[in-house]
């Protein structure tokens, strides 16, 4: 009996030491203690964004939040003393002296900006694409903040443009909390571009342009007269009929078609017909490019003929198959003789 009344007493012990952990644990783990950094959503900082375990005072108001897009700080001393009279007991500072509070945003940034008013530009003033629409700020425009609950994007709800100075003046509606909006009033300047190949080094007369001697530049469109060039197809492999300079517009009279015949080079005079070719060695009198038409003296019969460049060093000619036919015919009736 005496056995039995001591493991009882033993066991009811043990009970009581094990649940005095388990409540003591659960203190210490719901003790309050101050938090190093806390983000917070609206105007007002509450104690539960600043002390965790804060309990039922979470929700109480102590401070005013940082304004939209900005950042604050608040001593450990000043938190301390804001929440003195709602009896959190043990609160916890954790070594902790500054608490860094960010404010909750959703930024919309310059680029978005310029984006609604080139499509603006574009829809109500037929500007061309709006990706090929500059625009300037009079004044610097920086990033919008606005609530992360804010729905909607931001938009033009009224704008005036002057197509002779670029001037523009417009409504900018931006989107708040409850489906509202805040008015943003802006101006500038609108340009409208285009991308046109510069050269990227200066280059002399008879220069081939390859793909290495283009870049792409945007220009505003009134600066570019009908004969711009305006794609690199019309200039890789062309020759530069001028000397070239960087960072200027390409005209299509500062180019020309590369020469393939230089002058006094040897040349294959061709006349070909259907069913007939004829070659003969020539010397360029001329040089020139594909297309051209050049003096050629046929090296055989010592004349001078017309002919067109047809390929590097090949010259069609189109008004001597008597001479060279009968060149041809003696020929072959010497060799009927020799034989």
């Amino acid at each position: 009996m005496i056995r039995t009344t001591v493991a009882a007493f033993i066991a009811l012990a043990a009970f009581a030491v094990s649940a005095n952990a388990e409540v003591t644990g659960k203190s210490a783990q719901a003790r309050p203690a101050l938090k190093p950094e806390a983000i917070v959503t609206g105007d007002i900082v509450r104690i539960g964004d600043l002390i965790e375990n804060a309990g039922i005072v979470s929700s109480v108001p102590v401070f005013r939040a940082p304004d939209l897009g900005y950042t604050g700080t608040i001593s450990a001393d000043a938190v301390l003393e804001a929440v003195r009279s709602h009896a959190l007991i043990g609160l916890d500072t954790a070594g902790i002296r500054e608490i860094v509070v960010r404010r909750a945003t959703r930024t919309i940034q310059v680029a978005d900006v310029e984006d609604v008013v080139a499509q603006a530009l574009s829809t109500r003033f037929d500007l061309g694409p709006s990706k090929d629409i500059t625009v300037n700020f009079s004044r610097e425009l920086r990033a919008i903040y606005v609530e992360p609950s804010a729905q909607g994007s931001p938009r033009i709800a009224h704008i005036d443009f002057d197509a002779r100075s670029g001037r523009f003046d417009a409504t900018l509606e931006i989107p708040a909390n409850g489906g509202k909006s805040n008015i943003v009033r802006i101006a500038g300047r609108a340009v409208p571009t285009a991308e046109i190949p510069t050269v990227t080094r200066p280059l002399e007369r008879g220069a081939v342009l390859r793909e290495s001697d283009i870049q792409m530049e945007r220009r505003p469109r009134a600066e570019m007269g009908r004969d711009v060039v305006i794609s690199r197809s019309q200039v890789v492999g062309f020759a530069a009929r001028t000397n070239l300079q960087p960072g200027r517009p390409l005209r299509t009279g500062e180019l020309m078609k590369p020469d393939l015949v230089q002058r006094s080079e040897p040349v294959t005079l061709v006349y070909e017909v259907p069913g007939i070719v004829l070659t003969l060695r020539g010397k360029a009198i001329d040089g020139g490019a594909e297309g051209d038409t050049i003096s050629v003296m046929n090296e055989q019969s010592k004349r001078v003929v017309q002919g067109t460049i047809v390929g590097p060093g090949r010259v069609a000619i189109r008004n001597s198959l008597p001479r060279f036919a009968a060149t041809s015919a003696s020929r072959s009736a010497a060799n009927n003789d020799t034989r």
